[in-house]
């Protein structure tokens, strides 16, 4: 099963997730992409470390994502990887067009290939107007692109909306 969980910025993404997770009986792995560039950042991040139960292995990736899933990934599992749209800012700010496109192709590649449960959380940011900025707007176009290409593959996607899931793509879940 692999579903991917889009959202705004405390829309629920996150604790929907880790409800998934926690139910589906497996055990879990939680890849954070995040980087405390600040102090707020790292606030945030602990915030999130210390909401988790703390059996549940983390590994931190920021840049080559596709990798560490298949390091870890197996039948047993339920991998959460939190979030795309972080781990999409990471290889833009490389300003490395060709290591954020062997990134990207590399994740898109790999998810039918991974085994277990797979559940991808990611800012949903193109539902406002278009930022003025070249980056924020490239930013913007190559997250909408990713979710596509991702919500191609995935068995479901939900929309988290005020802390309530709206299903794009198959069925609800029991929790």
């Amino acid at each position: 099963m692999k579903e991917l969980i889009l959202g705004g910025v405390r829309s629920g993404k996150s604790a929907r997730a880790e409800q998934l997770a926690q139910a589906s009986g497996l055990e879990v792995i939680y890849f954070a992409t995040a980087t405390a560039g600040d102090g707020e950042m790292a606030q945030r991040i602990a915030r999130h470390r210390a909401d988790r139960p703390s059996h549940w292995l983390t590994v931190e990736e920021p840049l080559a994502l596709a990798q560490a899933l298949h390091q870890h990934a197996a039948a047993e599992r339920c991998l959460i990887v939190d979030c795309l749209t972080l781990w999409l800012t990471n290889l833009l700010l490389l300003d490395d067009d060709g290591a954020l496109a062997q990134q990207q192709r590399a994740l898109l590649d790999s998810v039918a290939t991974l085994a277990g449960r797979i559940i991808f959380v990611s800012n949903e940011v193109n539902m406002g107007v278009v930022p003025m900025d070249a980056l924020s707007r490239r930013f913007c176009d190559e997250a909408g692109r990713l979710h596509q290409q991702l919500a191609a593959q995935c068995d479901r996607v939900t929309l988290m909306v005020a802390g309530l899931p709206v299903f794009a793509k198959g069925r609800e879940e029991s929790l």
